[in-house]
């Protein structure tokens, strides 16, 4: 059988906290359902693992998921196929001024924004991108209905609740947009930004360069690798950093539009047939084998 695996997050964002603050952070468990604390997470976790190993191949989204995949579960290299996930053709540019002031009224943006689309998790790293933005006085829309629900007070809703309670005009939530919306946002968007310190893949970063959005983003993660460096990267874990590369961005039309060509040609080498293609092949690999 074949099993397919997007990321290990949880089992990383786990791997970083100590045993003993973890149990004091989570009592229930990080992700109680799937991941709890204790023996009876330990166990649960290691019968996930072996069932994995059983595995004949396994599917992820990006290389970088592969390496860590690997790195976590020691399971083999060359069993372990990456299939590019794909950006909807509705993401494009959009050239309808009527459209684009009629969106730009219905969420009431600014002229010029950074844009985020998604959740925000421990491992978004919202806040740094927040005050970053608020350095350069320039506003941050967050796209997204976690910014805008109720959430327990917990440890893993910290980030929410921050961004809930800093609202202001350099930093503001429109809850998840229509999704015949979302092409027309990026399209407003004066930049699109994604910080996370780790991520499987970043489909909303792919979105954004098919719309022709120039895109800032986290190094060493997977967002480098969907780019392929057709934006700019910085230091997650730096403000100044995250601050420096936006303002690089903002200030030169010249680079601004080199992003945008580049985002353009780089997003053209993901589709939903392509993904297809390469899972169906692994699939018949596995098959082939099977027969043997």
């Amino acid at each position: 059988f074949i099993v397919t695996v997007h990321d290990l997050i949880p089992i990383q964002i786990a791997k970083t906290i100590p045993v003993g603050l973890l149990t004091k952070l989570f009592p229930k468990g990080l992700f109680p359902k799937i991941f709890p604390i204790g023996i009876k997470g330990f166990l649960k976790w290691q019968i996930q693992k072996y069932k994995l190993k059983k595995a004949k191949y396994l599917l992820t989204i990006s290389h970088t998921s592969k390496y860590i995949i690997h790195d976590i579960l020691n399971y083999p290299k060359d069993k372990i196929f990456t299939t590019y996930l794909a950006a909807d053709p509705s993401f494009k540019m959009i050239t309808n001024s009527q459209l684009l002031q009629n969106i730009k009224t219905k969420y009431n943006l600014p002229d010029k924004f950074i844009l985020y689309l998604g959740d925000i998790g421990r491992n978004k790293n919202i806040p740094r991108l927040a005050k970053a933005c608020l350095k350069l006085k320039v506003p941050l829309i967050i796209a997204g209905s976690s910014a805008v629900k109720k959430v327990p007070n917990d440890p893993w809703t910290k980030d929410i609740k921050w961004v809930q309670n800093n609202q202001s005009k350099y930093l503001k939530s429109i809850g998840f947009p229509d999704d015949d919306d979302k092409p027309v946002i990026y399209n407003l968007a004066t930049i699109y930004c994604q910080p996370s310190l780790s991520e499987g893949f970043g489909l909303p970063l792919l979105e954004a360069m098919q719309c022709g959005t120039p895109t800032c983003f986290s190094q060493h993660t997977a967002l480098a690798e969907v780019s392929d460096y057709s934006g700019l990267s910085f230091d997650p874990y730096s403000i100044p950093d995250i601050a420096k590369k936006l303002k690089l961005v903002l200030d030169n039309n010249k680079l601004r539009q080199e992003l945008i060509d580049k985002g353009l040609k780089r997003a053209k080498c993901f589709s939903w047939q392509l993904c297809a293609i390469n899972t169906l092949a692994v699939y018949r690999l596995c098959q082939l084998n099977a027969q043997k």
